[in-house]
């Protein structure tokens, strides 16, 4: 789709450019159009991108890219925010000249956990292998079999199941890469887009949550290069299940006659000081999590500091190393240490009991 009309001045015997009556160059067009995204700009070099020529060439590709292309707009994930779709309206024709059949390949295929291919559908771009070489790391993709039967697989014994597998369902130009998690629940245009980030590491990569109805479907990455670039990790992206899991708690809850009961805040809150004006603040222990907001922290300072609590401890987040695009260090900094979020009460080196530390 990229196919231009190139070419450059005419040189004179002085080797200089030839002037025509209207005082512009002369202009010695190429006979073949050029591919433009491999070409470097030149001084003098002339472009056309609309000349009939041009224009026949783009009706062509079009054509070729359809020939074995189903139909599957009206199913798939991708309709709404295809660039095939675009180029197909903008360039294609409304009628085919192919005749034959069309090529059957494998639906469906499971590439990985969170990856599900149609192989119907791939054009043959390779973009999803050269991620998995260039930016993952993980050389996992594939082309086998050669001309109009050549599909994309995984090496024999491998699967795409590292961490940033999704990330070749978003540069996927058309509907052959799909999310297993979103396929089939919503179409892209009834989702409401906000821009957000993710709470998930220290990287904070900028996303974007695609809603509707207040129920989100999906989170895909939004591009910020002092961040997170254009990619983000599966866990990450997957990071919001929770918010409509059904043993999610979404009222406080105070014990009455030995059975937990919902309550609202003020009486929650009043019930929790009722039982703790009974101890001592030698008594009371206090667990925090490295989980917690900066400003949950804060609080919990405040609260340890007015009951007078000395027993103090953060239970960290402990797990290895994600690498590329998530920080390397699964902690974030201004959560590791006890006194980075305020909390300055000396604790015993040594007691008889000891807190839980995972």
């Amino acid at each position: 789709m990229c196919l231009i009309e190139m070419g450059f001045p005419r040189l004179g015997p002085d080797r200089k450019p030839e002037l025509g009556p209207d005082g512009k160059p002369i202009i010695n067009w190429m006979p073949r159009p050029q591919i433009c995204c491999a070409q470097d700009v030149a001084e003098g070099m002339a472009v056309r991108t609309d000349s009939p020529l041009v224009k026949e060439c783009q009706r062509g590709v079009m054509e070729f890219l359809l020939i074995n292309h189903p139909l599957d707009c009206p199913i798939c994930d991708q309709a709404g925010e295809c660039r095939l779709q675009e180029f197909s309206v903008d360039y294609g024709s409304s009628q085919s000249r192919f005749l034959e059949n069309k090529v059957k390949k494998p639906k469906a295929v499971q590439l990985g956990p969170r990856v599900t291919l149609d192989d119907e559908r791939c054009i043959l771009c390779s973009r999803c292998i050269r991620f998995c070489q260039e930016i993952a790391h993980d050389d996992v993709l594939g082309f086998v079999d050669r001309g109009s039967h050549t599909i994309l697989t995984a090496h024999p014994g491998r699967s795409l199941d590292n961490n940033y597998s999704l990330n070749t369902v978003d540069i996927c130009p058309v509907g052959a890469l799909t999310s297993t998690d979103f396929r089939f629940k919503m179409r892209v245009w009834f989702l409401k887009e906000t821009k957000s980030i993710c709470t998930s590491c220290a990287t904070g990569c900028n996303t974007v949550i695609g809603t509707r109805e207040d129920v989100i479907y999906r989170q895909t990455p939004r591009e910020n290069d002092h961040v997170n670039s254009c990619w983000m990790c599966d866990y990450g992206r997957l990071n919001y299940k929770y918010l409509e899991a059904e043993d999610r708690l979404l009222e406080p809850q105070i014990r009455s006659e030995g059975r937990l009961v919902p309550a609202d805040w003020p009486t929650a809150i009043g019930q929790a000081a009722l039982q703790l004006k009974q101890f001592a603040g030698s008594e009371i222990a206090i667990v925090a999590s490295g989980r917690m907001t900066n400003e949950e922290l804060w609080l919990t300072a405040q609260l340890a500091s007015s009951l007078g609590v000395k027993w103090i401890d953060i239970v960290p987040r402990r797990g290895r190393g994600r690498q590329h695009f998530v920080e390397q260090r699964s902690q974030p900094e201004h959560k590791r240490r006890p006194a980075d979020s305020g909390f300055d009460a000396p604790r015993p080196a040594q007691s008889s009991w000891q807190l839980p530390t995972r």
